[in-house]
């Protein structure tokens, strides 16, 4: 009988020891497996089960959370979201994140180690800390002013602080409301198709997600080179400049919409944006010294990020003596994103030093104590400081003199330069209103914004379509939002 109790009591331990490594293998070897199967609802029940984090402008949040009593239980509410979807993007329980619900994504849902006092014992227990808050860097009056501005029209809005790289408004038009694609029923199905199906495309993100040929504002850009690389000494000298240039190596001839362009000097060909001029003095600086200042200013760098990413602009850098006179004059393959041509602005404005632009002031725990801020950010020299002062030279003529008399601010100096960009098959589009400014108060000790302003679709016939009619007035009502005058 012992015999058999004992053959017993081994098969039992047997099946024990069995059960252990299975347990072991399944919670050790496989779990990963589990996790990420679909069928696992775990996860998703977990992550929807507290209230998410919010994102703040101006010390108010700009997001909330509702409490649904169903099996995901909050989900995502947003105020004033048509406004701010380019900064927040949407926290979908169907199709994830974007924006800085996704850049911060560990922070608002209470998943980031850096939230607990006791991260270790979070990792035992599985618990996420509350969520955290973001608090950006958003001046709501300006973000107003620049959604205001648009009216709809397709398009979009970036202002910088130059000292500091704080983006001070961000704004995209076509808008649509991300609290449309928080829960995951049908209605957010359908929501999610008719946005995707949209022509108008009212998810995209045309301030950092969307570049065009930036026109005539790049000629801020090949004037720096001109005069760092020491082609224009003097502002005021003529140029050897024919009207019309015939393009190096081909029988295509540049002409002008300005008169009075034929050896203008570089003042007055950057106060009315004599094309032929500029092109000639990318191709005298050469395709080496225009990508290099290109790349000082931003173009070709993959890496940028706010902290979400933004699509590179773009600076060809093969290119022969033809296609370099069309890109020095932000045509051919020359491309930019509105931040982007924000950062050039900025980099003026900033006697010649270009702050990485960041969104995100400060990250908090929910009773408001920082966790983490946004720090130094880097800085680099784009170029002389004698150039700089000279293009803000230049751009202050244009706002008072030339084509941007439109962006003029009472009580402040402004600097600006327009644009308009020609695009589609001949040019058969309707071409892009662009402007690009900084202001500076009358009190103040140094610049307090730049922006840059595209509209794709501006209400006027296409001869009369330019940035200073169209897109300069928006900028000036930027720039007075964030000056308060």
């Amino acid at each position: 009988m012992a015999r058999y109790i004992r053959h017993a009591c081994a098969f039992c331990t047997l099946l024990l020891a069995a059960l252990l490594v299975n347990a072991a293998r399944v919670q050790l070897v496989q779990s990963r497996v589990y996790d990420d199967n679909p069928a696992n609802r775990r996860p998703s029940i977990a992550r929807y089960q507290q209230p998410r984090g919010d994102i703040l402008v101006g010390g108010e949040p700009v997001t909330g959370s509702l409490d649904t009593g169903e099996q995901l239980r909050y989900e995502r509410t947003y105020r004033d979201g048509p406004l701010f979807a380019p900064v927040t993007g949407f926290a979908s329980q169907l199709y994830g994140t974007t924006f800085l619900e996704h850049a911060e994504d560990g922070v608002l849902a209470g998943t980031d180690p850096m939230l607990s006092a006791l991260p270790l014992w979070n990792d035992v227990t599985r618990k996420p800390s509350p969520g955290g808050d973001v608090v950006t860097t958003l001046n709501r009056r300006a973000q107003e002013a620049a959604y205001r501005g648009l009216a709809g029209r397709k398009g979009a809005v970036a202002a910088i602080e130059p000292a500091t790289g704080r983006v001070l408004a961000l704004v995209t038009s076509p808008s649509y409301d991300p609290a449309a694609l928080s829960g995951n029923g049908e209605a957010v199905t359908s929501a999610w198709a008719r946005l995707n199906h949209d022509p108008e495309k009212p998810i995209l993100n045309r301030a950092v997600r969307q570049t065009y040929p930036p026109g005539s504002t790049f000629k801020v850009v090949t004037a720096a080179a001109a005069l760092d690389a020491g082609v224009i000494t003097d502002l005021d000298a003529r140029t050897r400049s024919p009207d019309p240039y015939r393009l190096p190596g081909t029988t295509t001839r540049l002409t002008n919409e300005a008169d009075g362009c034929r050896d203008a000097s570089l003042r007055t060909a950057f106060e009315w944006s004599c094309n032929t001029v500029f092109a000639k003095l990318g191709v005298d600086v050469g395709a080496e010294g225009m990508v290099s200042t290109a790349g000082g200013f931003g173009f070709n760098d993959t890496g940028v990020r706010i902290p979400f990413s933004v699509s590179p602009s773009t600076f060809d850098r093969h290119v022969d003596k033809a296609q370099l006179a069309l890109s020095s004059i932000g045509q051919y393959n020359t491309r930019a994103t509105p931040l982007q041509m924000a950062m050039v602005a900025s980099a003026v404005a900033n006697d010649g030093q270009l702050r990485s632009p960041y969104l995100v002031e400060r990250t908090t725990r929910k009773g408001g104590e920082t966790v983490a801020g946004a720090g130094p950010r880097p800085v680099r020299q784009v170029m002389r400081l004698s150039t700089a002062e000279r293009l803000k030279e230049l751009m202050t003529d244009v706002v008072e003199e030339g084509t941007g008399t439109q962006a003029a601010i009472p009580g402040a100096t402004v600097g600006g330069k327009t644009g308009t960009a020609q695009h589609g098959v001949g040019n058969s589009g309707v071409p892009y209103a662009w402007f690009v400014s900084w202001a500076q108060a009358d009190d103040a000790v140094e610049p307090g914004v730049a922006v840059a302003v595209v509209v794709e679709d501006a209400s006027a016939d296409r001869g009369e379509i330019s940035g200073g009619g169209d897109a300069a007035p928006i900028a000036r009502d930027v720039m007075r939002a964030v000056l308060g005058l």
